[in-house]
């Protein structure tokens, strides 16, 4: 079976229903329960065929004998349209069509400890990705405290920070269903899809030759990225916090060892506090003057030298500072339904929510960006959050913060690109967010796969982020990349040095290689605690420089063709074992990446699809097949491809 047909279209069925939700917020996670009142199943009772590529399916309800429809039209270009027409007191759709029960399954926006999603329900609705981790508090506990590392999550209630209702089928045929509200999409009867929606859905079908072909159509449908500022292929993108001075210290340091710096991340520009989660960012999104002395003199100084310095903001705003009295008094900020501000607990602290269905709240905000980030001499910044819009709350538009809250990071990725824009500064400023939903895809200039854990575990620590990536590219998101050694340190944790050196040397091939001191920064291994690490990071930034022109041109096949910059391995090659590898990933066509992914491995097997490959380190040459690979740290697992047009160039990149 490949793709889905018009003819299998018209065995869809259908139940509609009346529900009420339960939506209980901490800390950005959703505890969702829901109360079904009724659901009829429906019986199809005629089928009224318009054209060869058009029908209506008629549905009538045994009992009450309302009628409802589904239309299927099919346009020139090939796209499908599924439209289901009811009564409004509904507000639950299930419906369904036959499933190759051999297919496999992925995107459904970002998910971390599955790729291939056939035989899992997934739930689409975005929230902080780190609290999926209360599902199994026992898996979690043994997690931490080492003994079962490979063990993973229960994916029944699975959260996601970008949850968009689109998935690619292996039978080369994508779905995007254009709602807004909870919905759920259900793959566990192998020989059915189940589509949950919670609005009277439509969706959008279409097949095509080949996986960059249907990733082309599927970017027709819901936009791609742009290209990115020609400067971040210089080199690593340094994270260094508590001011001026330190960031000249660190800067020096890492030069001395022959780093190569093209940025430097500071995201408590602003400020910071201190609690019991660790070091964290004031947010009061004005340059800390006492923090960061003549910051605006020494943007300007480390520009000169090829550094830029990139900051950090998210949409909520600091209770204690100037800006949350500003955006009180002209109310500015989202509200709770007594009428007050409505304060958001973020890991030990709350804080208020700017509105951005207030035009007035939205052009303010978009004014700190402009005079406050770009005015200062930015070169870039990460857009934090966009989970967390309560479902509860009340908003300017007077719009159901429900059918909203998906929508909320888009919204706030629109605005970051708005704000950019306007100044001017395309090509010399990039952002980089973390949610997402439909719209994000348009509007956010590339993604980073959240706050892992600075641990080995498959959930949400190093091994995450490969089926992150690859699951967002197969969701239309082509860019991605991961902080380099994790972020989140809690209970037991501690990021050792080996697996910081790892996961730089997996981040030398992705489009960004930016590290993270993470929450608890004097817990955790930093770049420059000896020797050995900074000629590390020396070799594997300087490795990155080496891949830049290639990086840059895969970045411009996304945003020509929409061909994601890393790339599942089924995306070139039509092989069984490549539909279920999840721990290697295409760079562009020509580079295949095998990341060492446990603690203390120095090797691992590699899987290579049917081709001439070379050993990036060696020089040996591989064909297809599994082989045991040798994987000092340093020396990666890396394979070019020798048909490559660039091999010569790109068996160079070693040579630093």
């Amino acid at each position: 079976m490949r793709a889905i047909t018009i003819e299998q279209l018209q065995q869809i069925e259908l139940a509609v229903g009346i529900g009420e939700n339960n939506f209980k917020m901490s800390r950005g996670s959703f505890d969702y329960k829901q109360k079904i009142h009724e659901k009829r199943r429906l019986v199809r009772i005629s089928t009224e065929k318009l054209s060869d590529k058009s029908f209506i399916l008629k549905f009538q309800d045994p009992k009450s004998k309302e009628l409802h429809t589904v239309s299927v039209n099919k346009n020139e270009s090939g796209r499908i349209c599924v439209r289901v027409e009811s009564d409004s007191r509904y507000n639950r759709f299930w419906l369904s069509f036959p499933a190759n029960p051999s297919e496999h399954i992925y995107g459904c926006g970002e998910t971390y400890s599955e790729f291939d999603l056939k035989g899992q329900k997934v739930r689409i609705f975005v929230a902080e990705h780190q609290n999926a981790r209360r599902i199994s508090k026992k898996i979690v506990k043994e997690k931490f405290l080492g003994k079962h590392p490979d063990k993973t999550l229960s994916f029944g209630k699975y959260e996601s920070y970008y949850a968009q209702p689109t998935y690619v089928s292996s039978d080369r045929f994508y779905l995007h269903a254009d709602i807004n509200a909870y919905s759920e999409f259900d793959f566990r009867n192998l020989e059915k899809t189940i589509l949950y929606t919670q609005e009277p859905p439509v969706f959008y079908i279409e097949a095509a030759e080949s996986f960059p072909e249907l990733s082309f159509k599927l970017s027709n449908l819901l936009g791609r990225q742009s290209t990115l500022p020609s400067w971040i292929y210089d080199g690593a993108i340094l994270a260094i916090q508590e001011g001026t001075e330190k960031i000249d210290e660190k800067i020096a340091k890492a030069e001395k060892a022959g780093v190569k710096i093209c940025g430097v991340w500071s995201q408590d520009w602003c400020g910071c506090r201190r609690t019991g989660f660790g070091y964290q960012v004031m947010w009061n999104w004005e340059w800390d003057k006492e923090l960061y002395h003549n910051l605006d003199q020494k943007i300007i100084e480390w520009k000169e030298k090829g550094i830029r310095f990139l900051g950090y903001i998210n949409p909520f705003i600091a209770l204690e500072k100037g800006l949350y009295k500003i955006a009180s008094e002209k109310g500015y900020c989202v509200k709770d339904k007594e009428g007050k501000d409505y304060l958001v607990t973020i890991t030990t602290f709350p804080a208020a929510m700017v509105d951005f269905t207030n035009p007035e709240a939205y052009e303010w905000y978009k004014t700190l960006i402009k005079e406050n980030m770009i005015g200062l001499g930015m070169g870039g910044w990460m857009a934090d959050f966009g989970e967390y819009l309560p479902v509860d709350c009340v908003l300017h538009s007077g719009e159901n913060p429900e059918f909203i809250h998906n929508r909320w990071p888009a919204i706030w990725a629109k605005l970051n690109k708005e704000a950019i824009a306007e100044c001017g500064k395309e090509n010399e400023i990039f952002f980089f967010t973390r949610a997402g939903h439909t719209g994000t895809i348009a509007s956010s200039a590339m993604m980073w796969t959240g706050d892992q854990h600075v641990d080995w575990s498959v959930d949400d620590g190093l091994p995450s982020v490969i089926p992150a990536t690859l699951s967002l590219a197969m969701s239309g998101y082509g860019i991605a990349h991961s902080d380099v050694g994790g972020y989140t340190t809690i209970m037991h944790m501690r990021r050792s040095k080996e697996l910081l050196m790892r996961w730089e040397e997996m981040n030398v091939f992705s489009p960004l290689f930016r590290s993270h001191e993470g929450n608890q920064p004097v817990n955790d291994v930093q770049f420059d605690d000896d020797e050995e690490l900074l000629a590390q990071l020396s070799l594997t930034s300087r490795m990155h420089v080496n891949l830049g022109d290639y990086i840059k041109a895969c970045v411009q096949e996304n945003a020509d063709k929409a061909l994601p910059v890393m790339r599942p391995l089924f995306y070139h090659y039509d092989e069984e074992k490549a539909y279920v590898e999840k721990t290697e990933y295409l760079l562009g066509s020509d580079i295949l990446v095998a990341p060492v992914i446990k603690e203390g491995a120095l090797s691992r097997k590699v899987y290579l699809p049917e081709d001439s490959w070379v050993h990036l380190f060696s020089g040996k040459e591989y064909t297809g097949g599994i082989y045991d690979i040798e994987a000092p740290i340093g020396k990666p697992p890396v394979f070019i491809r020798k048909a490559s047009v660039s091999y010569e160039k790109l068996m160079k990149i070693a040579k630093v």
